[in-house]
């Protein structure tokens, strides 16, 4: 392997809707060689963020102090969450604090975020509940016009979003759950990290706490909300022309979906692995157009 055909493989494997484990295998592969040639830190923080998305967490620590080695003031947002969330068995919020503040010092917005929540809970420091809502503010001018599906735009606006409610404003915080929903949706439809996912549903679950849903309006993610109960939805697939089913059933109590010949226990494994010859619904989102209540 050269450098060059590393880098195509590597490339290459970002573009496909569900990547085979041969094509996993070969990406994690080019990009172990392109690190051990070049040292790129960039590399190490991909291999770090893919072996953190497959919960392999020691193989993502690894990774990520190899960038902050190197220099890579990126790296020290992901120590600060491996620390923060205890991932590797261990909590540690003095080094999560410390990781966090170098991140939040070079303008890293998530980093920022993140050390508003340590005040807000008291992690490391003494809860200062103005402190955070007063760095959420100040997040709020900085993210509103992001355009990349990757920026915290969703992170700081359901944040903002709660203030909101303290503050009795009401329809604000509804139009920030919106705004974060799509901007959410996208980046799910290109990355269904476990994260992401669950961002999404917490952010749906309050979004409808405000609000009635609009079922003549549903798009995929409003399925974290309707399969709750039982119910019936037809999906539109724009490219295949074709409709298909969800539905949730209750059964001894409990409610289970089925979608076409498969059967998923909760809408967390709906939406973790549901597809459709073999692609995600979370990849197809931006295909899958129509959503209609069948009554």
């Amino acid at each position: 392997m050269t450098v060059k055909e590393a880098i195509e493989i590597i490339e290459s494997t970002r573009y496909y809707y569900t990547p085979t484990e041969e094509q996993l295998f070969m990406y994690t592969e080019a990009l172990e060689f392109l690190i051990s040639e070049t040292h790129d830190t960039r590399a190490m923080i991909e291999l770090g963020g893919y072996y953190y998305e497959q919960r392999l967490f020691d193989l993502a620590l690894k990774y990520y102090k190899m960038a902050s080695f190197y220099g890579d003031d990126n790296a020290d947002e992901c120590l600060g969450y491996v620390w923060y969330y205890g991932r590797t068995g261990e909590r540690d919020y003095k080094k999560a604090f410390e990781y966090f503040s170098r991140a939040m010092e070079s303008g890293n917005l998530v980093a920022t975020y993140k050390i508003a929540d340590m005040y807000k809970n008291g992690y490391y420091v003494k809860k200062d509940y103005e402190k955070y809502k007063n760095i959420i503010e100040e997040l709020y001018p900085k993210i509103k016009n992001a355009k990349n599906a990757y920026a915290p735009l969703p992170e700081i606006y359901t944040r903002l979003a709660k203030i909101r409610v303290e503050q009795g404003k009401i329809e604000e915080a509804i139009d920030l759950y919106e705004d974060a929903k799509y901007f959410l949706a996208d980046r799910i439809s290109d990355n269904d990290f476990f994260g992401n996912l669950n961002i999404m549903k917490w952010l749906i679950e309050d979004l409808y706490k405000l609000t009635d849903i609009d079922e003549e309006n549903i798009n995929l993610f409003d399925l974290y909300y309707l399969l709750k109960k039982p119910i019936k939805i037809a999906v539109f697939h724009d490219l295949f022309e074709e409709s298909y089913e969800v539905e949730a059933i209750e059964e001894d109590g409990k409610v289970v979906i089925r979608f076409g010949d498969s059967w998923y226990r909760d809408p967390d494994d709906f939406f973790q692995n549901a597809a459709i010859n073999g692609d995600k619904l979370t990849a197809l989102y931006p295909v899958l157009s129509v959503f209609t209540v069948v009554k």
